[in-house]
């Protein structure tokens, strides 16, 4: 049993973890002669207390397992922190770079019952007269379900990704104009980097929250010239949010997309984020890091993995509004000329394919540098004390298989016991 229990508390608190049938052996080995010495250490799955090696599923969504969401959502809030502020490879000097927080919002596809707030900050009733609480059911939902646009809204989460690249391409033209450059000129002079993710509004359309940072030539590496400044990459973000994506006919209806009007752009630590609080790199990293590890749930509630068959829609518990825009996905993925969208696959995303966090190249570090290197602290602490000589090298033969998911009831039951340590978003990795 103690052996057991200290092999579940090597998952971190997963709830599904992944289950393996092999071995893995180390052997010491001479760096000079290369000859293979003795085994340093054998591990055989079937010696293990739960009959499998069990390695953590790493999951983002909190969904599925709240523990390695809670992992990928540090590992995020650092990811955009280092970009903010330095660290982890990126130079301190890029928190003296122009940089902003930015929202892009989706368009209007009918009145849907809100929280409307007034100049001062207060809460109005809504159109239909109701005040809503914070927590009502029917806040998203829409006024009239019969001339709500779920075909639109349903075609505009499949092309949000596409409009953000068509976005960022726009940026460095507006940026480059009004630098006096011409584009292939530009990035001679300075580089756009960013961090986004998307969240899905109640009502159940993909909106972005992006930081969007101005640096020199090189990256971070390398300072912005002088005419970069903060309020010269608003304005080349306002000009650029312009930007159209020219979807699908469907039925003799032209559908075009582009971001809705609530642009919402606010430079980094000016005093105008959260009622008047300070907006700081670790209020940006944090909210943004909060959305990483959510999908559709706002919208579907538990809905998190994908539709085999429609008729399944019947057996859960969801919203009916979220029920008619994946029956509106699933309708339009029937069509052939819309299967390049691939929505039956992505009916339970409601139409969104894209990717919940990406980065340019530049911005920061990566997920996986961050995973590599906690993978490499864990292998350090594993080896203090161990016997090696100075001239010795380890030569590893591992060979494993699937041999399914989760844990078993026994399993549950002891994890359940087991409470993982606790920090706060700063920790490091």
């Amino acid at each position: 049993m103690p052996a057991l229990l200290r092999q579940l508390s090597g998952l971190g608190g997963c709830t599904h973890p992944i289950r393996l049938d092999g071995h893995r052996t180390e052997h010491q080995v001479d760096r000079q002669t290369g000859e293979i010495g003795r085994v340093l250490n054998h591990l055989n799955s079937t010696d293990l207390p739960a009959g499998h090696l069990l390695v953590r599923c790493n999951n983002r969504r909190v969904t599925r397992c709240p523990a390695c969401a809670e992992t990928y959502r540090r590992d995020t809030f650092h990811l955009i922190t280092a970009g903010l502020r330095g660290g982890k490879g990126t130079p301190e000097e890029v928190a003296t770079h122009p940089r902003v927080f930015a929202t892009f919002t989706a368009p209007s596809f009918g009145p849907v019952h809100n929280r409307p707030t007034g100049p001062a900050g207060v809460v109005r009733p809504c159109r239909c007269g109701v005040l809503h609480d914070q927590d009502d059911g029917a806040l998203g939902t829409p006024l009239n379900p019969a001339t709500y646009d779920y075909e639109s809204a349903v075609l505009w989460n499949a092309h949000a990704g596409l409009l953000w690249r068509r976005f960022s391409i726009y940026l460095r033209r507006e940026v480059a104009k009004r630098a006096g450059l011409s584009q292939r000129a530009f990035r001679h002079h300075a580089r756009l980097s960013f961090a986004k993710v998307a969240e899905y509004q109640k009502r159940g359309a993909v909106h972005f929250h992006a930081v969007i940072r101005l640096d020199g030539p090189g990256g971070g590496d390398t300072a912005p010239p002088a005419w970069a400044t903060t309020e010269l990459l608003t304005d080349a973000i306002r000009a650029a949010a312009k930007a159209r994506v020219n979807g699908p006919v469907v039925d003799d209806r032209t559908h075009v997309f582009a971001f809705g009007k609530e642009l919402d752009i606010r430079a980094i630590r000016r005093p105008q984020f959260n009622g008047g609080a300070e907006l700081t790199e670790r209020a940006v990293a944090a909210y943004i890091a909060k959305y990483a590890t959510k999908g559709a749930e706002t919208a579907t509630g538990a809905l998190d993995r994908p539709l085999r068959l429609i008729a399944e829609l019947a057996l859960l518990d969801i919203a009916e509004h979220a029920r008619r825009m994946i029956r509106t996905a699933w309708a339009l993925g029937a069509r052939k000329d819309l299967e390049h969208l691939r929505l039956r696959a992505w009916a339970h995303m409601l139409g969104f394919r894209g990717h919940f966090s990406t980065k340019s190249r530049r911005y920061s570090t990566t997920l996986g540098a961050l995973r590599d290197a906690r993978a490499a602290w864990r292998r350090a602490q594993a080896t203090i004390g161990a016997e090696s000589g100075p001239h010795d090298t380890t030569f590893v033969l591992a060979h494993w298989a699937f041999a399914g998911t989760g844990l078993t009831p026994a399993e549950e039951w002891l994890s359940a016991t087991i409470t993982p340590a606790s920090g706060t978003e700063g920790e490091p990795t």
